[in-house]
C-alpha cells in the first residue's frame, strides 16, 4: 500500500500538470514532417545538446508550427533545394512548461524571453523557428556557432572571417527572408514569422513593441529583420 505521503505527492504532481497543460495556449499546429518530409528535423530539446544539458521533450516529439508557418518552411526548403541545401529544424513550437525550464537556467532576456512577461516567448505561440542547413546529404555544414551557444559569436550579423560559414549563413537568411521570416539580433538560427502580430493577444503584442522599441531591437529595410526570442 501507498503511504499517505506517497499518495499526497502523486496528487500535488496530478494538479502541477493539469496546470500546466492548462496554461498553454489552444492553437491549432502541424506536424512540420506532414507538411515537408524533406525538411530535415532535430529537436534539440528531445535529447541533451542544449542549454539545459538535459531532455525537456519526450522522445518522439513531432516538430509543430502553425499551418501558415509550416508552410512558409515548404517554400524556404524549395528554395534552398536549388542551390542542393536543405533545413534543419532544431526547435519550433515549445510549451510554455519547456520556456519556463529555460528561462531558470539562463534568466536573461537577450536569449530567453521571460515566459511571466509580455508574450513570452513566440515559440510558445507556434510562430517562431530555429533552423540551420545540411548539405543535399543532410549533412551539417559550417555555421558560426552550435545551437543554444549564446555568445557574441552567435550574432545574427557573423562577426567571423571564415568565408564559407558567411556564405552559408547568408544563404539561410535569404531563404528564410524571402519565405516570410523575421530573424533575431542575437541568435542566427532563430527566425519568426513576419505577421507575428497576427497571433499575439493585442494587449501583449503591445507589450512587445514597447519592449522592442525601447531597447532598440527592432529594425527594418532587412530580410532578417530583428525581433524577439
Amino acid at each position: 500500500m501507498k503511504s499517505f505521503g506517497d499518495r499526497f505527492i502523486a496528487i500535488l504532481l496530478s494538479i502541477m500538470a493539469l496546470k500546466s497543460a492548462a496554461a498553454e495556449p489552444a492553437i491549432p499546429l502541424v506536424d512540420i514532417k506532414s507538411v515537408d518530409p524533406t525538411i530535415v528535423i532535430e529537436l534539440r530539446y528531445s535529447g541533451p545538446n542544449n542549454l539545459a544539458g538535459r531532455a525537456l521533450y519526450s522522445r518522439g516529439t513531432p516538430a509543430l508550427l502553425r499551418p501558415e508557418v509550416a508552410s512558409r518552411l515548404v517554400r524556404a526548403q524549395a528554395f534552398l533545394q536549388r542551390y542542393l541545401y536543405r533545413l534543419k529544424i532544431w526547435d519550433a513550437y515549445r510549451p510554455r512548461s519547456v520556456q519556463a525550464q529555460l528561462w531558470q537556467l539562463a534568466h536573461n532576456n537577450d536569449y530567453v524571453a521571460d515566459p511571466e512577461t509580455g508574450a513570452g516567448s513566440m515559440h510558445t505561440w507556434g510562430i517562431a523557428v530555429d533552423a540551420t542547413l545540411t548539405d543535399a546529404c543532410n549533412h551539417l555544414v559550417r555555421m558560426p556557432t552550435d545551437f543554444d551557444e549564446l555568445t557574441p559569436a552567435a550574432m545574427l550579423h557573423y562577426q567571423g572571417t571564415d568565408p564559407i560559414v558567411r556564405s552559408h549563413l547568408a544563404l539561410l537568411q535569404k531563404a528564410m527572408g524571402r519565405s516570410g521570416f523575421y530573424g533575431l539580433r542575437s541568435e542566427w538560427w532563430h527566425f519568426i514569422i513576419s505577421n507575428w502580430k497576427k497571433y499575439v493577444p493585442a494587449i501583449e503584442t503591445e507589450q512587445v513593441r514597447n519592449e522592442a522599441q525601447q531597447n532598440d531591437r527592432l529594425f527594418s529595410g532587412n530580410s532578417a529583420q530583428i525581433t524577439t526570442p
